[in-house]
Order: structure tokens, then C-alpha cells, then sequence
């Protein structure tokens, strides 16, 4: 995506289900479980680079053994920072007592980061400070070995205010307003009382040890996430780990955030991507589940698992803007369904080119956008077959004009090249745009000057910043005759509350140009009409996203036409034209992800029509705040 957003997290949870010893046997090496957490970070580091922690977890030591170990980091490489530390810690021991290295009892008493669980989570701060404190995985010490919690997850959630205001009227006083330790206070509120039920039917008819382990025995984590988190709004793949050995990743019921997992006979393993898991376990695609919305995978102290329902579901809106841009694309669903956005588009694009296939030069805005854009010259080829057929009747007497036809290639250029290492560091506003036109090169002397056109594709266009002051300025050097800007996802018209940075209203091009638009034809009413109805309704803006109303009067080619308008810089000698997916190929490219709240404004659960409205308020207010 050209315009940089902040987005996601990723999970990444093991539990070893052999006794430790037996992995020290089979791979010849203690560090199989740090190993594995390892390459299923790496391969989700697309998923967060502004923080990274780890947590691991021992079980069945004696009391007086410290047995929770975590890692946070904020370094410029995070994730190898935190492995280096913990490779260190057993390169120590290897030191210290070779042969107590290779016996699994010896490391679990003597070095950290050595237990059976492991759970690993990687951060974008989105309104959140990028700081230790604000990375996962979160603790919740007890002396109870069973009251130990620590959580991670990939969630936002709409009604923090709320969550909070419950927690002091539970009589609790926590020590920051945020979600995290919101939710975390919340689940394990409801860990200490499902541990106190048990000890309370237990204490007249055992010691307080033989009740230890009958609660550790028959603790029902279903139970305490059917209590937790029936009053959670908000997009969510959440995992826990217990001090005693439990397990668990809850998933929202809306499915809006992902999580799948792979279990056999000596791991269970979960990920926000499957890519990961099958490459971190050399396994087939179809051996990774899907943890289904709602439903949590929960595992026992005996490592034994099951996936179960503990809320009620929703109808399943997973976010399409997974598949669009944000997950890897070596998934081989979400490789498909990006060759599909870009299949799609092929009708609008030959349209903005007028079929002059001779005089067009395809390309694409580095790299996610690759994919569509393969897609989408997969699509030009099919074209051009149909167009061949009907060329042998035509010329099946003329051999050149025959030869020409049938020999004729798209022409695909790599026009537009990041250079990832350039840094605008610069705070001069003037100065400052120079150097971001340059973050952009270009490939000079590919293209007909005054007669090409050219075709750019890119993910999704979301500020249209970048396009103004760097991809433009920097292909009308090449002085086409016509520069075609193509976007594999829809007009981004609402903000996200479920996990995606895209908070404030100005910032969304789709939404700029809608507000000229209403200007322009008199209708600037329709603002005041939406934010007299969101003053009126403030008391509870769930039931409805009135902000719709805004983009009523116009077509999406209106808006397309308008955002063209904005992005153009004015040196541009070049007819610009600007192209979105629309919504209905959007689903057809990804069925089975609908969430499109984004682009449609119908948000998965009631806390995003507060979040939208909100939003909208602020705007109109010429406030700064959050709407969320």
C-alpha cells in the first residue's frame, strides 16, 4: 500500500504436549520450542515491527521456582533482539553444566524461557504509546498458580469506557484505561472466582494442596470467557495463558480478526496466519483449522484441546482488508483471491484506456500490489485471446495484419521503485516534500512521451497523499499522454475501530472529495443534517451509521472523477483518471470475507456505528481527538 497505515498484530502461541524431555531426545536440541515460536514471529513479522514480546510458562515445577519468564522489546529489530536474549540465556547454561543442557528438568530449573508454553505477540502501535509497557504479552501475577494470566492479542475494542466503568463497579481499580489491561482485568476477574468456586466446594473435604490441583484439574476456561467476554465490542483473536497449564485463543463473534491453529500428537499451535504455521512445521494447508468466530480453542493442563463456542456469534464479517493487503500473500487463498481484485478490474481499466492496448504500458506500486497486478495482466491476456479469434475471420487473408495481431504483448514495465532506505527526517514542510517525491524512483525512457498511457496498480488508496506528492509528480517526468491509477480495494469512506489505524474522517481522500463534491453542488446542508442527528442521538449511537448520508448523492465514479481532481499535482501535464474496485467484485474476489465496513459503512457489530458517528462529530468540531 503506497499510503503507509498503521494496522494488525499477530499472535503466535505453542504448547508442547510431550514431556520436555522427549523434544531434547528427537531434535538433539533444547531449543526446539524457542525455535519454532521463532519462525512463527518471523514469518508474521509483516504483522507488527513497532514492538514485539514473549512469554513462556513452565509447568509442575515446586513452589519457590520461578516459572513465567517474558521479554518485551521496542529495538529496531525486535524480534531478533528478544531471541538473541533468550538464545544467550541458554548458550549460558550450555556453559555452565554441558550435560545438564541436554537433560530437560536440569534447563527448567536452572534457565529461563525452558517451559512447555510459549506465546509470542507482534505489535503496530496504532493511538497507543510505542513503549515496553504498551507491548504484549500482558501478566496478571498471583501467588495462585492457577490466578496466573498472560494475555496477547490482535484486537480493538469499541467500548473501553464501558469495560472500564464495569471493572470499578466490580469493586477492582485498574491501573490504566486501555484495552488491553482492560480485558485482561476482566478475564481475570472471572479467573479468580471460577478458582475460588472450586476451592470454596472443595475446602471442608481436602488439604489445600490436594485442592491445588483438583481446581487446576477442573477449572473451566469456557466458563470464565462465556463471563469475560460476553460484554466485549470489538474485533479480536485473544490468547491466554494459565499459570497451571491451561490454554486458550478466543475469537470474535463476528470472526473479524483471524487465528487459525494446528494441532498433533506433540504440538498445538496457533497463528494469526497460516503461511506461518506451515512453514515453521513443514505441514500441508489443509492440516491448519480455522478457529470459527466465536469460538475459542482451549487447552487443559494435560494438553489436551477442544474448540467450543462461548458467545453468541454474529454473522461472519472477517476483514477483507486481510485479504486485500495485510496478510502475506503466499497464502494460497489469499494469492488467488488478489489475482481476482485484479482480474476484476480489467472492464473498468480497458474503458479508461479505450481498448488502446498498443499505446498502454501495465505496472504496479511495489510490492504488495504484485499480486493484483499479475491478475490483472492474466485478465488483458484473456482479452487479447478473444480478440485474436475474431482477428483470424477478419485478416484470414492478410498475413501481416494477421502476424501482427497474433504476436502482440501487453507491454508490463517496472515503472515505480520504493527506495525503502530514503527517510524523510526532515520537519520543513517545503523541504520535506522534496525529499518525499524522491522516496519514489522511476524507470526512465520506456514510455512514448505524448502517446502512452499508463495503467499503475496499487492495493488500496487511502489519503492519496503519496500519490499527490510522489508517484505523480514523479511519473509526469515521463511525460505520458495519460496516467491511469487503479486500486485493488474500494474507496475507503469510514474509519476502522477493530484492529486497522484509520480513525479520523479527514484523512480518507474518498471523504475529501466527497466534501467537495457537496460543496460544489449546494449541498453542503447534508453535514449539518448528520451532525444534528448524531447530537440528537448521543445518548446512544449504536443503532445507526448516519455518516452515510454524506456519500448519498453522488455515484462512485463521481467520487472516483473528484479523487482524481485532488491527488493531481499541479505540474502534471497528464490526464489523470482514478479507478476503484468496486464493492460487489470485492466480494466476489474474497466470499468468504465480507467485513467491508471500510468502504460500506455497515459495521459488523453496534460499537462501530458509535466509533463512525463519533468520528464524524469530532470532524465537524475541528477535533483532534480519537473516536476511539
Amino acid at each position: 500500500m503506497s499510503d503507509a497505515i498503521k494496522h494488525e498484530c499477530g499472535i503466535a502461541m505453542i504448547r508442547l504436549r510431550k514431556p520436555l524431555q522427549y523434544y531434547y531426545d528427537k531434535y538433539k536440541t533444547p531449543s526446539y520450542g524457542m525455535s519454532k515460536l521463532y519462525l512463527l514471529m518471523e514469518k508474521q513479522h509483516n504483522r507488527g515491527q513497532d514492538g514485539v514480546g514473549v512469554a513462556n510458562i513452565k509447568l509442575d515445577l515446586p513452589p519457590g521456582s520461578r516459572y513465567i519468564s517474558r521479554y518485551r522489546s521496542v529495538a529496531e529489530k525486535p524480534i531478533q533482539e528478544i531471541f538473541e536474549k533468550i538464545a544467550k540465556k541458554y548458550n549460558k547454561a550450555k556453559k555452565i553444566d554441558e550435560e545438564g543442557y541436554m537433560d530437560a528438568q536440569w534447563m527448567k530449573e536452572n534457565t529461563a524461557f525452558t517451559g512447555e508454553m510459549w506465546l509470542g505477540h507482534l505489535r503496530y502501535g496504532t493511538h497507543g504509546k510505542n513503549s515496553i509497557e504498551n507491548c504484549h504479552p500482558f501478566l496478571r501475577q498471583n501467588n495462585w498458580r492457577s490466578r496466573n494470566l498472560v494475555v496477547a492479542g490482535n484486537f480493538n475494542m469499541t467500548n473501553v469506557d464501558e469495560l472500564f466503568d464495569r471493572l470499578v463497579s466490580l469493586g477492582q481499580y485498574p491501573k490504566e484505561k486501555i484495552d488491553t489491561v482492560t480485558v485482561m482485568e476482566k478475564i481475570g476477574h472471572f479467573l479468580d472466582m471460577e478458582v475460588q468456586r472450586l476451592f470454596d466446594e472443595n475446602k471442608d473435604k481436602y488439604d489445600n494442596q490436594s485442592i491445588n490441583a483438583i481446581i487446576e484439574e477442573q477449572i473451566d476456561l469456557q466458563g470464565v470467557l462465556q463471563r469475560s467476554c460476553k460484554d466485549l465490542d470489538g474485533g479480536y483473536a485473544m490468547a491466554g495463558m494459565t499459570g497451571y497449564g491451561g490454554a486458550f485463543v478466543a475469537r470474535d463473534p463476528a470472526g473479524i480478526r483471524p487465528a487459525y491453529y494446528y494441532a498433533d500428537d506433540e504440538v498445538i499451535v496457533v497463528a494469526s496466519e497460516k503461511p506461518a504455521i506451515k512453514t515453521a512445521f513443514d505441514i500441508d494447508y489443509d492440516q491448519i483449522k480455522e478457529i470459527p468466530a466465536a469460538h475459542a480453542l482451549i487447552i487443559d493442563k494435560d494438553a489436551e484441546y477442544k474448540v467450543v463456542p462461548f458467545i453468541d456469534s454474529l454473522p461472519k464479517k472477517s476483514c477483507s482488508f486481510e485479504r486485500i493487503y495485510f496478510s502475506r500473500g503466499s497464502d494460497p487463498n489469499i494469492y488467488q483471491e488478489r489475482k481476482d481484485l485484479g482480474k476484476l478490474l480489467i472492464p473498468q481499466v480497458l474503458k479508461a484506456i479505450d481498448h488502446d492496448l498498443e499505446n498502454t504500458v501495465f505496472s504496479f506500486i511495489p510490492n504488495t500490489a504484485e499480486i493484483s497486478f499479475l491478475g490483472m495482466t492474466e485478465a488483458v491476456d484473456n482479452y487479447l485471446v478473444e480478440e485474436r479469434l475474431r482477428a483470424v475471420q477478419k485478416y484470414s487473408n492478410d498475413v501481416e495484419a494477421l502476424k501482427k495481431v497474433l504476436t502482440f504483448r501487453p507491454r508490463i514495465e517496472k515503472l515505480v521503485i520504493k527506495d525503502a532506505k530514503l527517510r524523510t527526517f526532515i520537519a520543513d514542510d517545503d523541504h520535506r516534500d522534496q525529499l518525499v517525491a524522491h522516496v519514489y524512483d522511476t524507470t526512465y525512457e520506456v514510455v512514448q512521451k505524448g502517446k502512452d498511457t499508463l495503467v499503475i496498480i496499487d492495493d488500496s488508496i487511502v489519503r492519496g497523499t503519496t500519490l499527490e506528492k510522489s508517484i505523480l509528480t514523479l511519473v509526469n517526468k515521463l511525460r505520458p499522454k495519460k496516467v491511469v491509477i487503479v486500486s485493488s480495494a474500494p474507496q475507503i469512506r469510514f474509519p476502522d475501530c477493530y484492529g486497522i489505524d484509520m480513525s479520523r474522517m479527514k484523512e480518507f481522500i474518498a471523504f475529501r472529495a466527497t466534501l467537495e463534491l457537496l460543496e460544489e453542488s449546494g449541498q453542503s446542508q447534508i453535514l449539518k443534517d448528520v451532525y444534528q442527528k448524531i447530537i440528537e442521538n448521543e445518548q446512544d449511537l449504536t443503532k445507526e451509521n448516519y455518516v452515510k448520508a454524506i456519500y448519498e448523492p453522488f455515484t462512485d465514479e463521481q467520487i472516483s472523477k473528484k479523487v482524481a481532481e485532488i491527488v493531481t499535482p499541479k505540474v502534471m501535464e497528464s490526464e489523470v483518471e482514478v479507478i476503484f474496485q468496486t464493492v460487489d467484485n470485492l466480494h466476489k474476489a474474497c466470499p468468504e470475507h465480507t467485513g467491508d465496513w471500510y468502504f460500506t459503512g455497515n459495521y459488523p457489530t453496534a460499537g462501530g456505528n458509535r466509533v463512525v458517528n463519533k468520528a464524524f462529530k469530532l470532524f465537524m468540531e475541528n477535533s483532534e481527538e480519537r473516536s476511539y
